[in-house]
């Protein structure tokens, strides 16, 4: 390898180091719990790094990493469909009592929030992330999801609408 590559390839990892923060904020939301996030994330990484004599120098690397993930989370969805259901293994188990940190977070307002996000159509969970979570334009936002920009509006708009709904008609709400 020549040291042009390598030069190369290390600014690259140094560039995801400084990305990583809000990419794995933009993971967990669009995979509608932490863990999935942090495999979705860990998942994105690997492959970038594994292809990254495929990123286009002098194109925005963030964006790159984001449709990454966006692919993996799709072809996960896929395979789910030809899988089945799967079932965690913690899930299966019978535990006795109740676990007293899961009935706080129920209750609390970013729990509510988590939870009607998670309950938003993939398309719209992403434009949420990228828009509101990671403050991409909206510009930048279509050129992430391939989209023009007019789906991001209505995606975005349909998200914050639904949203809306659910905090304000869960129980516990605010008034």
């Amino acid at each position: 390898m020549s040291q042009q590559k390598r030069d190369e390839a290390f600014d690259i990892r140094r560039e995801i180091v400084a990305i990583l923060p809000r990419l794995r904020r933009f993971c967990m939301a669009i995979a509608r719990s932490a863990d999935a996030g942090d495999d979705l994330c860990q998942a994105t990484i690997e492959r970038a790094l594994s292809r990254a004599d495929q990123f286009e120098t002098g194109t925005r690397l963030d964006s790159w990493m984001y449709r990454i993930a966006k692919n993996i989370l799709i072809d996960q969805a896929r395979r789910l469909k030809t899988r089945g259901t799967e079932i965690d293994v913690d899930d299966a188990l019978s535990i006795a009592g109740d676990d007293g940190v899961q009935i706080v977070e129920r209750r609390s307002d970013l729990a509510r929030a988590r939870s009607a996000m998670a309950a938003l159509p993939e398309d719209q969970r992403i434009v949420l992330a990228l828009v509101v979570l990671d403050g991409k334009s909206y510009k930048e936002a279509a050129d992430i999801m391939d989209v023009p920009m007019g789906t991001i509006m209505s995606r975005l708009a349909r998200a914050r609408r639904t949203i809306d709904i659910q905090l304000n008609t869960m129980p516990g709400a605010i008034a």
